[in-house]
């Protein structure tokens, strides 16, 4: 192998890692909202939406393991059943109710948790965007224009729900 293809492959194995967390991170949105939709059924704006917006980071998953291939990753196009997904949430968020019994808390904690998660995401896109354009990378360059957006508005959605509800919750008895 020479300098140039071992460059190459250097370049295409730190790409591959970043789109693999990439994929991670999604499937973990994805159950996040998942999670925050079936805990709050009651609340039909939380319900509904988060589900929506869940499809969103299912979607991404898929795509991202589209452009994997040329990477040399072999990730999973389907994203994680609900079901799985569920059970890891509900894993994770044991120690918040175990915390916090209140509803209107552990909505707020869950928006929180949501907003955090979907930052990180954001940051990766971007990352991975600007991979693309200097590698010239079209195909993940879109996929990154297309995702990209949706996650800025999963972000601030659960950034406006938790305006919504913060001082109501926090200063309420």
């Amino acid at each position: 192998m020479n300098l140039a293809q071992t460059l190459r492959s250097l370049h295409a194995n730190k790409v591959g890692a970043a789109i693999e967390e990439l994929h991670r991170s999604e499937n973990d949105l994805a159950a996040a909202l998942l999670s925050v939709s079936d805990r709050h059924k009651a609340d039909h704006e939380i319900f509904y939406v988060a589900r929506d917006i869940a499809r969103w980071s299912q979607e991404h998953v898929s795509r991202l393991a589209t452009v994997g291939r040329d990477y040399d990753l072999d990730l999973d196009p389907e994203p994680e059943d609900e079901a799985t997904l569920l059970a890891r949430m509900k894993q994770k968020s044991a120690e918040i109710v175990g915390r916090r019994h209140e509803p209107a808390l552990l909505l707020l904690a869950d928006l929180r948790h949501i907003q955090r998660t979907a930052a990180g995401v954001s940051v990766d896109w971007e990352v991975l965007a600007q991979t693309a354009q200097a590698m010239k990378d079209r195909e993940l360059l879109t996929t990154a224009q297309d995702c990209h957006p949706r996650t800025l508005r999963q972000m601030r959605w659960a950034n406006s729900k938790i305006k919504e509800t913060a001082a109501q919750t926090m200063v309420t008895g």
